[in-house]
């Protein structure tokens, strides 16, 4: 992980490359579960029935495409980390920014959605702890 900060120009600035990572990521993950329950599910009717004629192309396509999707969101969230951005939480797109205010680093906080970055938090309250953003934080210049 990066030992980047941001002042909050800087992150707000990233939000839409941000949010366009973060969709390519989210909409991986629940398309890898949809899969993964494919499979299951066909397990499942396997092994009740006591065997079953499976149609192995098709199945073999969704495998392909799972581990292509695996690959994109590994890419995507890769990304978002050399950029110096923390995901929280992907199934909702929380990310964490960090931020120097005052010598120490608190965490700018954005959440898919929300038009823009309006909270922050420490890095031990987590979300939470969100408060608004105020002039404190606003103001805070870059270090590194």
């Amino acid at each position: 992980m990066s030992d980047r900060t941001f002042t909050l120009e800087e992150a707000q600035s990233l939000l839409p490359t941000l949010e366009s990572l973060l969709r390519v990521s989210i909409d991986g993950k629940k398309l890898i579960e949809a899969v993964d329950l494919e499979f299951q599910a066909l397990a499942h009717r396997v092994f009740l029935s006591g065997g079953l004629l499976v149609n192995v192309v098709q199945m073999a396509r969704r495998k392909a495409e799972r581990e292509k999707t695996i690959h994109r969101v590994k890419d995507a969230m890769a990304e978002i980390d050399a950029i110096g951005v923390q995901v929280k939480d992907l199934d909702i797109g929380l990310l964490d920014f960090p931020c120097e205010v005052d010598g120490s680093t608190v965490l700018l906080c954005w959440k898919l959605g929300e038009d823009g970055i309006t909270h922050w938090h420490s890095v031990s309250e987590g979300f939470a702890g969100r408060k608004l953003i105020d002039e404190r934080i606003a103001k805070a210049k870059r270090t590194n």
